[in-house]
């Protein structure tokens, strides 16, 4: 069996290795994995930036979707032949988070995805949309239930509101697409002005140039009449949190959810406090609300927008393309 693994950290020491077929445990499953996504935080893992004491050699990629060929003893909830997502926080499967439920996410410290065959909590899959392929699948365990978190589970995201959402990757693009199949208007920023026709090719109500215009809070309350958006997804982190906050309508929400220009800033705390509004750490969701977001996603036929697929002999080249930020939507490997 064939997986990738990395025993220093930095991109140039990923490397593809010949395992033992894995066999599972009580509770647990075999999954083949056909297909994973690339998120932002791979990167982290695999520089060491995530967790410079993370165990090595370690294997990455944290979501990914294949077929069940095997199960463990006491496993009921899914059964061999089932077509499969990974769950990415295995140990949260419903209620508030809690925090020893960050020592169970896959990609690390738990099982990476980037390999042939995985073993998986059982726990740790959710049965695939009906009108998904495998690769459509891949994209769905971080970057769309993130986005679903931001906006249903936090944000409380009604008919006819306005949603902020920064960028064009994964996360962005899912929020673009969730939001207005929720009735609500969505303005996105990006830096390429090709990336923004895009977006509204898929239905973004305003977009904005951040190069062209570095006052981009400002250009979203313009458009907003002064008052601001009632969610905003946060995608960047403490770069831009500032920006966030004055984008922000009074009594409204913003979801951080990134860290792509880094983890910390000087706060304008007086513009939280004056507007009242809620500042809302997001790390995807539990098992149940990915389920809920899956019926959500049928029932309006959403489809992920994949940017590029790459080979399982690519992925490297894949990691690099992530690297580049010149991706609109999902990156997928398949294997």
């Amino acid at each position: 069996m064939r997986a990738y693994q990395f025993d220093h950290f930095g991109l140039d020491h990923v490397k593809l290795v010949d395992r033992d077929l894995p066999a599972p445990g009580p509770n647990e499953v075999i999954v083949d994995i056909k297909a994973f996504s690339l998120n932002y935080r791979d990167l982290l893992v695999i520089r060491g930036h995530y967790n410079p004491r993370l165990k090595l050699p370690a294997t990455p990629i944290s979501d990914g979707a294949g077929i069940i060929s095997a199960v463990g003893a006491n496993v009921e909830r899914v059964s061999v032949g089932d077509r499969v997502a990974s769950h990415f926080i295995s140990g949260w499967i419903d209620g508030p988070f809690c925090q020893e439920y960050v020592a169970t996410t896959l990609g690390a410290p738990a099982a990476g995805l980037a390999a042939e065959r995985v073993v998986l909590p059982a726990d740790a899959v959710v049965p695939i949309p009906d009108n998904y392929d495998l690769n459509q699948a891949a994209t769905l365990p971080i970057a769309a239930l993130t986005a679903w978190s931001a906006l249903v589970t936090e944000g409380q995201l009604r008919q006819n509101q306005t949603v902020l959402t920064l960028g064009t990757g994964g996360v962005s693009i899912f929020a673009l697409q969730l939001a207005q199949a929720l009735g609500a208007r969505v303005i996105i920023t990006s830096s390429s002005d090709d990336k923004l026709d895009r977006a509204r090719q898929l239905g973004a109500a305003h977009t904005i140039n951040y190069e062209q215009t570095p006052k981009w809070a400002r250009a979203v309350l313009d458009y907003t009449a002064g008052m601001g958006v009632d969610v905003t997804v946060e995608t960047v982190g403490a770069a831009t949190l500032n920006d966030s906050l004055q984008a922000t309508r009074a009594g409204g929400m913003i979801a951080v959810l990134g860290a792509l220009r880094g983890l910390e800033s000087t706060i304008n705390a007086g513009l939280v406090l004056m507007k009242r509004m809620r500042v809302h750490g997001v790390m995807v969701d539990s098992r149940a609300v990915f389920e809920e977001m899956v019926r959500f996603i049928e029932s309006q036929n959403i489809r992920p927008i994949i940017d590029r697929t790459f080979t399982f002999d690519q992925f490297p080249a894949a990691l690099h393309h992530l690297e580049s930020g010149t991706h609109f939507g999902k990156i997928v490997v398949t294997v």
